[in-house]
C-alpha cells in the first residue's frame, strides 16, 4: 500500500485581541515549538 501525507487546514471564525483562537487553543506555535523567549 502506498504511503501518503495528508494536510488539513480551516479557518477559524473567531480570534481574541491577542489574535488567539477562540475557543481555547491558544498559541499554536507555542504549543509546536516551545514559548517564545522574552526578554
Amino acid at each position: 500500500m502506498p504511503q501518503a501525507h495528508i494536510w488539513i487546514g480551516d479557518v477559524d471564525e473567531e480570534l481574541t485581541a491577542k489574535s488567539y483562537i477562540v475557543p481555547g487553543l491558544g498559541d499554536a506555535g507555542d504549543l509546536s515549538f516551545g514559548e517564545k523567549c522574552q526578554d
